[in-house]
């Protein structure tokens, strides 16, 4: 992970933070409902491909991120300050290693809170479960969207219930406010995640393979 940290460092150079500065931030508890505030970052391109400290590869397509101290596993809901946007992610590697920073972000949870371009934002982290079930035996699902407007969501449900089976919307409560988020499919194998996936995306939807509580 000295790469890792690298390259955040650099970031912080670069980019700066001025909201949260480079104090250290207040630890998380482990458990539901527990938050904390700071600035994200995300890392993308460099380390696609390669082992997290979960043993999982890092993809950066995938909804996950780096926390210092959660245990590996964990869900937690991250919004972004600066625009109301949140993202629900799964921890599965260590870092930011930089002070002032709370988590790192896959680039598709970069892309949910509108921060590819900054590199950086100040969020709010509420953790969701603390995951003491094994990753290896989570169920997987496709992600198509995620809305503050539910009647946007309901538009897309109704879209896609026309092409594909087990269309459903998933509500996300956070700081911020509830989310609709469209989801397709139930899957015990990330590989048939992938290839509905593919179907999502050759009609012109982004999708997002997401892990959907553990497998039956």
């Amino acid at each position: 992970m000295w790469r890792h940290a690298g390259v955040v460092a650099l970031a912080v150079l670069v980019c700066g933070c001025g909201l949260f500065g480079s104090r250290r931030p207040a630890p998380i508890q482990p458990q539901a409902g527990a938050s904390q505030t700071g600035v994200a970052s995300w890392y993308g391109p460099g380390f696609h491909g390669n082992p997290t400290s979960s043993g999982e590869i890092y993809d950066q397509d995938d909804l996950t991120a780096a926390h210092p101290s959660l245990p590996l596993g964990s869900r937690v809901a991250v919004t972004n300050l600066q625009n109301g946007r949140s993202v629900e992610v799964r921890v599965n590697d260590r870092g930011p290693f930089v002070a002032g920073r709370v988590i790192d972000l896959s680039r598709a949870a970069a892309r949910h809170l509108g921060m590819i371009g900054p590199g950086t934002a100040p969020v709010r982290i509420e953790v969701l479960d603390s995951a003491s079930a094994q990753m290896e035996a989570a169920a997987f699902t496709v992600q198509v969207g995620a809305f503050s407007d539910r009647d946007n969501a309901q538009r897309l449900r109704a879209a896609l219930d026309k092409r594909f089976d087990q269309v459903r919307i998933a509500t996300l409560e956070t700081g911020s406010g509830r989310y609709y988020r469209v989801r397709v499919g139930r899957f015990a194998h990330r590989a048939d995640a992938v290839a509905l996936a593919q179907s999502v995306t050759s009609l012109g939807l982004s999708a997002v393979i997401v892990e959907d509580g553990v497998a039956p």
